[in-house]
């Protein structure tokens, strides 16, 4: 994965109140730690930071250069957004070296398709690998290709580019085939429910029900019945 050149910022205020501050000015606060360094907090430019994790995925490796002149590489370890407005609210950033190995999660990713009639459980989207902190893969692949159900493949069957070694337990379940429900199956585990006919059956009775009570409790009858009698009476 090809490094992303951005700026950034020292950030002198902290606690909610100067987060909410950077992130009104268009930056995401972060931190930089690693190395035995002591933390250095920073401001990134939240459009060029969106923009590079878009493209290259969580583990996008960054060039930084901080305004007072310090340079640079940082792996994101880890990201809080915002749900509701999609927006990243803080990120922290591990310092790296050029040949220095880490250990990340990368997405996996399944490709080919499964025989038909079955269904895919995705049980592990990530695993973690050790690689060069230059050469961190932005995704794994696992091939499904013609997998009949009962089939399980482990962090083992995923495909590792050079130089990436598996740190997950090789055993770990990736996705699992499973036989796809007949239409028998699916029927059987729907609820059962009232037909529209006896729905209606059913509400007329109750209105019907209750006009009864209201007339036996003495209830008065309604305006137009009234009006009847009273004409009835005249005539």
């Amino acid at each position: 994965m090809s490094e992303v050149k951005i700026s950034a910022e020292p950030r002198t205020e902290f606690g909610k109140g100067g987060a909410r501050r950077t992130r009104r000015a268009g930056k995401v606060p972060a931190v930089l730690y690693g190395h035995g360094e002591k933390p250095k907090h920073i401001a990134l430019p939240a459009l060029e930071f969106a923009a590079a994790i878009r493209k290259g995925g969580a583990n996008q490796l960054f060039a930084i250069e901080v305004s007072d002149g310090t340079q640079v590489l940082a792996l994101p370890k880890a990201i809080q957004r915002d749900p509701i407005r999609d927006t990243f609210e803080h990120v922290d950033l591990l310092l790296v070296r050029r040949g220095e190995k880490v250990t990340v999660d990368v997405p996996v990713q399944l490709t080919g398709e499964a025989a038909r009639d079955t269904l895919i459980v995705h049980d592990h989207d990530t695993l973690s690998v050790t690689a060069d902190a230059t050469k961190v893969p932005d995704r794994l692949e696992a091939s499904i290709e013609g997998a009949e159900a009962g089939v399980q493949v482990t962090a083992a069957d995923v495909e590792l580019p050079a130089g990436v070694e598996l740190a997950a337990d090789p055993e770990l379940p990736v996705a699992t085939v499973t036989a796809a429900p007949t239409a028998e199956q699916l029927e059987a585990t729907l609820p059962e429910v009232e037909t529209a006919d006896e729905e209606v059956e059913a509400g007329v009775g109750e209105g019907t029900a209750e006009s009864s009570e209201g007339a036996d409790a003495g209830e008065p009858a309604a305006a137009g019945g009234e009006e009847t009698a009273e004409t009835r009476s005249e005539a």
